[in-house]
């Protein structure tokens, strides 16, 4: 059977270098990690996962609660969060959590429990909290959907701002009755969007109508319904926002089963820029959001929690770009 060693020979590396590799590659030069990595693999070489836990106390398991696997915007989080995660030593458990309280506690426990390190938690809410004491000091980084004024690290975007970007665009192109389908009632990012929306209304002089708000909850059937709903009201929107790119799309098929044309007879916007929204008919436009960044960012706070490093910043707010595409135009 080999040894570390018999790896240290392989690749000219000493025994000290290729412990250093295994443990914490992001502290080993990329050519050396690259040339240790190789002679691992060719002498077939494992190293002894219970006795590296056990001297360092940690198991190299990071946690992160997903909200919901089938959104394609969390699926393109936990990318960036698997890339960071892989390249830094670390492994990640993913949790679909369907936004229940009682699964995020249970897969949080494994942090209390030393099963694994630290929680990348993408809702708005604490694992920690129901948890025995001491639990509250454990890492946990909060990405996306954040609490305001959290103790612990968090990484968002200026939802509002981008809402009222976004709504400042319609009414820059003439609509004035623009229509909006929020996300779920409970979500921060719906409160911000729906914000950022009054925000853009009020400071352009325009009345905000109850009847041009609709619930939703960020799914395409959502999308489909709200939007049949703002087209069937007397006097209909000129422009409908949704507050996310799937219920965008969603929307985009009742305008059309409706003999509606976008953006001739109704200018349609989304959030998020999901691959899908380039290649809807017509190209949506949307705010872009930085979402494999989002996964990155979350991996690489959380770590450096886990190692005892220094945060250059504990709340990190990231960029968001608006999006024109085709789906968008002047009001005649």
């Amino acid at each position: 059977m080999s040894n570390i060693r018999e790896v240290a020979r392989l690749a000219g590396v000493s025994v000290a270098t290729v412990s250093r590799t295994l443990k914490s590659p992001e502290r080993v030069l990329p050519e050396t990690r690259d040339k240790v990595n190789a002679a691992v693999e060719q002498a077939g070489y494992r190293p002894n996962l219970m006795a590296v836990q056990f001297r360092s106390r940690r198991t190299g398991n990071l946690v992160i609660l997903v909200p919901t696997i089938a959104n394609t915007f969390f699926a393109r989080v936990i990318s960036g969060a698997q890339q960071a995660a892989q390249a830094a030593g670390y492994r990640l458990l993913l949790c679909d959590t369907q936004g229940r309280e009682a699964i995020e506690r249970e897969f949080a426990a494994l942090v209390y429990a030393h099963q694994a390190d630290g929680v990348i938690q993408l809702r708005a809410s604490n694992p920690f909290e129901s948890l025995p004491p001491g639990a509250e000091s454990l890492p946990l980084v909060n990405a996306c959907e954040v609490v305001k004024g959290a103790p612990y690290p968090t990484i968002s975007l200026d939802n509002r701002a981008a809402a009222q970007a976004m709504t400042e665009h319609l009414i820059g192109l003439g609509h004035r009755r623009i229509g909006i389908i929020k996300g779920p009632r409970s979500s921060p990012l719906t409160l911000d969007r729906v914000s950022g929306y009054q925000d853009a209304l009020r400071q352009a002089g325009i009345a905000i109508d109850p009847n041009l708000i609709c619930h939703g909850d960020f799914t395409l059937k959502a999308g489909d319904d709200g939007a049949g709903a703002m087209l069937e009201l007397a006097d209909r929107p000129s422009a409908l926002f949704c507050e996310n790119d799937e219920m965008a799309i969603g929307a985009l098929r009742r305008i059309k089963q409706m003999g509606l044309r976008v953006p001739e007879d109704i200018s349609l916007v989304g959030f998020d820029d999901i691959p899908f929204a380039a290649y809807c008919d017509p190209p949506l436009t949307t705010i872009s959001q930085p979402a494999e960044i989002f996964g990155q960012k979350a991996v690489e706070m959380l770590i450096a929690l886990i190692e005892k490093k220094p945060l250059a910043e504990r709340h990190v707010v990231l960029p968001f770009e608006l999006t024109v595409r085709g789906s968008t135009a002047s009001l005649a």
